[in-house]
Parts: C-alpha cells; structure tokens; sequence
C-alpha cells in the first residue's frame, strides 16, 4: 500500500472540527429567534402586552413576554429536531434552507391551531412580525456561517476525511466531483480500486475494493464512499456496511446518476431491494403557476424598489452620448420563441457594426463554445463598464419579466445565432423561460466556460423548484456584490 502524503493523525477530524462550528451555529439560531420573537412583541405591544386565554369557562391574560419565550424555545427545539445541524447538510446544498422554513413553517402552524383550540387571543400582527423577521435572520445568519465554512473547507480545514472505492474511472469522476466543490466537505485522502501504481488523481492507492473496510478503520475516516457497487456486489456492499457498523465510519453510495437532483430522486423498496426511481422533469403543472406569480409580484416590486436607480442611469446614459437609452436585442425564450430583450446600453452606439471585427480576438483562455465574450471589450463605455459591474445593466429585463417572456431565474437567455448552432441536448435549455438570473450568475457568471454555462443550465431546466429559485436569488446578490465574472 501507498503511504498519504500527511501525517495519519490528521486523517478523520473533520467531524470533531465540525462540533464547535455546530454549537456555534446551534447559539446563533437560538439569538435569531429570540431576536424574533420578542422584537415583534416590542414593536406590537411593549414590554407588558398581554393576550386573552379563555379555557372552558375560565379565562385569563397570558403575559406576551412568556409566550414569546415559550415560542422561541419551541421554534429553536424545532429547528434541532428537523436536523439543521446535521454534519451532513452543512455548509452546501438547498436542505439546510428547506429545513429551516419546514421547521419554522410547521412551528407557527402548530401556535395557529393551538391558539384557536384553545381560544387564546393570538395578535396577527405579532406573528406577521414574527415569522418572516425569523425566517430571514435565520437564511442570513445561515448564508454568512456558509460562506465561513466553505473558505475553510476550501483551506482544506473541517472537511470529512473519505476514503473512495471501486471502479478505476468511477473513482476518477466521484474524485473530480469532491474536488469541484470543496464547500461540500468531502476531501478524499485515498483510494481502493483495482489499478496498479502510485495514485489516482493526485490520491494515493491504499488497496484493491476488497481492504477498503480494513483500511477505512485502519485509516480513521470519516467517510467511505462506493464509486461503483458493482465492483463489491450486493454481498460485498452488505458486509462492507457490518464491517463499519461500530467504527463511527459514514457509508455511501454513488448511484451514477448525473445532473439528476435529490427531490427527483425516490428510493421505494421492494421485497428488501432498494429500487431508485427517477421521477420525470416538471415543466407544468401548479409549482409553475406558483413560479409565474412569484415571477410577476417580485419583478413589480423590484421595479417599483429600483425606480429611482432606472430613471438615475436612464438620465445618464442620455447626457453621455446622446444615443439611445435602451439596447434591445433579439433572444430566443420558451420553446425557441422569439423576442426583444431589453437592457441598459453599455457600449458605444456603433457597438454592433463594430463586432465583425473584434470576433477573432480573445483576451483570455476561457472556451465560450458558441458565446462571443470579450473581458476587455473596447465598445464598452465608462458608465457601461460600472452598471454591467454591478449588474444594474439587466434591471430593465424586469419589464421583460412583466411581459411574460422572462423569469427572474432561469437559464442564460441565447442570442438566435447562438441557438443555430447548439447541439441537441443544448435545446434542452429552451424548454423553461430565459431568466434574469441563474446558476450560471452565481457560479461565476462570464468567467465561466461553454461547457460549464451549459452544465448549470441543464441542471437548472431538469430540476428546479420554487425553493431553487429563491436560494439562487439569495446568492445573485452577493454574486453582484462579489463583481466576480461581471465584464
């Protein structure tokens, strides 16, 4: 076997480094609803507001200032039974986001139905206060430890320790999966497979599939992680699982289903065999309906938020040129229809009868497939440079939102040239609105290659959800702050 390239001491602390950065989380939390809580009692009622509980005959007023302890204990106990702080959820993915709201949702739910079984005087405004104060304070304060975590994990700190087994080329993807999002918290520090030599991809063999139960415990991992179970076999996988039964060690499996997200994903046995079924994407139907909506009341409010912003560029782009405000160009939306998307314009007037010439020049290595991308694009103007920075450029594309030929998410909406030329699964992109923003915005926007632009607009058009949507509106807004890809 191959000896690691650290010290085996530092192999399987990811989970202990995890516990204090838990209890930390856990405090926070608990500060967030308490915040919550009784903010919303301050606001309502002061310090000595009190609500009438009528039982049977009897009745009697319930200081509020108990009751907003006993609702922030309640919601802090939901949120540790829902498994918010599971090692396993932490620091990557949408369940930490969908577990908080379930938990919180459920929380006043319950005080709902209590309070009119129990006839006690529960003010609204209290728990309209309460409940979106509580729900955004606990996704920001969730957002920041996030973004902490993943620098350190990134750092190569307060990951899981994993050992990877099987197939040669399973091994090699599954590696290259961990290694691509290190938020994730997988560090592989070894391999057993079959191959002969002295590493895969950078990763040292310790052993063929059959020690990987000898060498995980001999190692300490936190994590092993079956790349290909049918190396091992059912019997094998079977005993590999007994094998870490009391060693504390975590064992999974990668099924090899690619681009393909959780909720698509339903595991139903049958006669004590584990059956995977993939459900179909949705492109109709009431979560659609209820996308359309958000859609439509966000993209009004935004307009109606940034006014002074749009009339305060509007004015300056007139004073700079002259030339036209507004730079409208053909894309193509929804089932390759298509239409004028509106934005900002940031180049020079001439910017298109300009572009035949600048189409053979490329100022960095980034492989833009189909797209024409410039970083250093001489069209563009000082104050185009600045708003397409900061993305205030793409905030017209909200009437476009209003007019129904965009969403607020969705993918990247594609110049008709563009479209010509995409291959037959690219078409795939063209089966939801065009948005404003998507996974390619916050997962670094221009700087992005062909190949990746059209990974995360796949993965968006096979699996969203209105609970996506609203996580990557959340990370656009730092992506904008970040500057990031912005050119």
């Amino acid at each position: 076997m191959v000896g690691l390239p650290r010290p085996v001491d530092d192999v399987g602390t990811g989970r202990a480094a995890l516990r204090p950065f838990q209890s930390t989380l856990a405090l926070i939390d608990l500060l967030v609803v308490v915040w919550a809580t009784f903010g919303a009692q301050l606001l309502r009622f002061g310090v000595d507001g009190r609500m009438d509980v009528a039982l049977s005959a009897d009745s009697f007023a319930l200081s509020y200032t108990v009751f907003s302890l006993v609702l922030a204990t309640v919601w802090w106990l939901a949120l540790r039974l829902h498994g918010v702080y599971d090692v396993h959820i932490l620091g990557h993915g949408a369940n930490e986001y969908r577990l908080i709201m379930g938990a919180t949702l459920r929380v006043f739910a319950a005080v709902a139905m209590l309070a009119f079984a129990l006839q006690v005087a529960v003010a609204r405004g209290y728990i309209l206060l309460a409940l979106p104060a509580g729900l955004i304070g606990l996704w920001g304060a969730r957002r920041v430890a996030r973004t902490w975590l993943g620098s350190r994990r990134v750092d190569g700190d307060m990951s899981h320790d994993v050992l990877v087994a099987g197939d040669p080329f399973a091994v090699q993807q599954l590696i290259e999966t961990f290694a691509a999002v290190p938020a994730a918290g997988y560090r592989v520090v070894g391999v057993c497979t079959t191959i002969d030599g002295h590493g895969l991809a950078g990763v040292p063999v310790l052993g063929s599939e059959r020690d990987v139960g000898c060498v995980a415990i001999d190692l300490g991992v936190d994590v092993v992680a079956c790349a290909d179970v049918h190396s091992l076999g059912a019997g094998g996988l079977r005993r590999l699982g007994w094998a870490l039964e009391c060693s504390g060690i975590e064992l999974v499996v990668s099924p090899g289903l690619t681009e393909i997200a959780g909720p698509r994903v339903l595991t139903r046995p049958v006669a004590g065999l584990p059956l995977l079924h993939v459900e179909a994407p949705s492109f109709s139907g009431p979560r659609l309906v209820l996308k359309s909506t958000i859609d439509w009341c966000g993209a009004l409010a935004l307009v109606v938020l940034f006014s002074p912003v749009l009339l305060a560029v509007a004015v300056l782009i007139k004073l700079g040129d002259g030339g036209p405000v507004f730079f409208r160009q053909e894309r193509v939306g929804r089932d390759g229809e298509v239409f004028r998307m509106t934005k900002f314009r940031s180049m020079v007037v001439d910017a298109e009868a300009r572009l035949a010439s600048l189409q053979q020049e490329r100022d960095d290595d980034v492989d833009r497939g189909v797209l024409f991308k410039l970083q250093h694009d001489p069209r563009i103007t000082p104050l185009g440079r600045f708003i397409r920075r900061y993305s205030i450029d793409e905030l017209p594309q909200l009437l476009d939102v209003l007019r129904g030929q965009m969403s607020l998410v969705g993918p990247r909406p594609p110049l008709p040239s563009e479209v010509s030329r995409y291959e037959e699964d690219v078409r795939r992109r063209l089966l939801v609105k065009p948005g404003m923003t998507g996974l390619w915005q916050v997962n670094g926007r221009s700087d992005l290659s062909w190949d990746e632009s059209v990974r995360f607009d796949l993965y968006y058009v096979e699996n969203w959800s209105v609970t996506q949507d609203l996580i990557i509106l959340w990370r656009t807004l730092s992506a904008v702050v970040g500057k990031d890809g912005a050119y």
